[in-house]
């Protein structure tokens, strides 16, 4: 039995391993996300010298770090099922967290920028 790139099939439950790494390093990514994430919600709470009152730095700081915690918990499991559907042959459907994200940073982002404008 040759392999896919020899024209036969492969065998079944076995992933190419450039996907494998690839699925690595989709799950290191969304760690290091995970980190800088973190490491904002650390400068919003305790290090820039941002003159807010306490509670808007508070909930800048805590949508951060909730937000980093979302993503530690959820790069194992998309890691995971992502190589179980790959070894099955399965279909990997899209994902909504790095949108979420996306909208997270952009809404913080917008509100570091109004609250030093203001």
């Amino acid at each position: 039995m040759g392999t896919e790139d020899e024209g036969g099939p492969e065998k079944a439950g076995t992933v190419d391993y450039r996907f494998t790494l690839a699925n690595e390093r989709t799950f290191l990514a969304w760690i290091r996300t995970a980190l800088a994430l973190l490491a904002g919600a650390v400068a919003v709470l305790h290090l820039l010298p941002l003159g807010w009152a306490e509670g808007p730095r508070t909930a800048v700081g805590l949508l951060l770090a909730l937000l980093a915690g979302a993503v530690t918990v959820y790069a194992p499991v998309r890691w995971y099922r992502v190589q179980r559907i790959m070894s099955s042959g399965g279909i990997l459907r899209m994902s909504g967290l790095p949108l979420i994200t996306a909208f997270a940073v952009g809404l913080v982002c917008l509100l570091v920028l109004l609250g030093n404008l203001l």
